[in-house]
């Protein structure tokens, strides 16, 4: 049985805005919906925000299933779910 991870993108919490095959795609794509104010988007590691970056959002992902992660900039934040396609 093939493991086929896919990635949901949400702008608000709740506008889905694309299904993705590739982390790379979901992250680029995160990035330019958020990227719409004048502040930076940060990604938020617990409490700390960090820039995000396609490595940081993988390891984040690796070996979880069903997780949440937000991209936050000053008027607009984005959400990235990973989850399984289930045969």
């Amino acid at each position: 049985m093939t493991k086929i991870y896919i990635y949901c993108l949400f702008e608000r919490g709740d506008k889905l805005c694309g299904v993705y095959s590739s982390i790379k795609a979901a992250h680029r794509d995160a990035l330019k919906i958020c990227n719409t104010g004048g502040s930076p988007v940060y990604l938020r590691l617990g409490k700390n925000p960090v820039k995000p970056t396609v490595r940081i959002l993988r390891n984040i992902f690796k070996g979880e299933m069903d997780l949440k992660v937000t991209y936050h900039s000053d008027k607009s934040s984005v959400t990235i779910l990973k989850t399984k396609l289930k045969e």
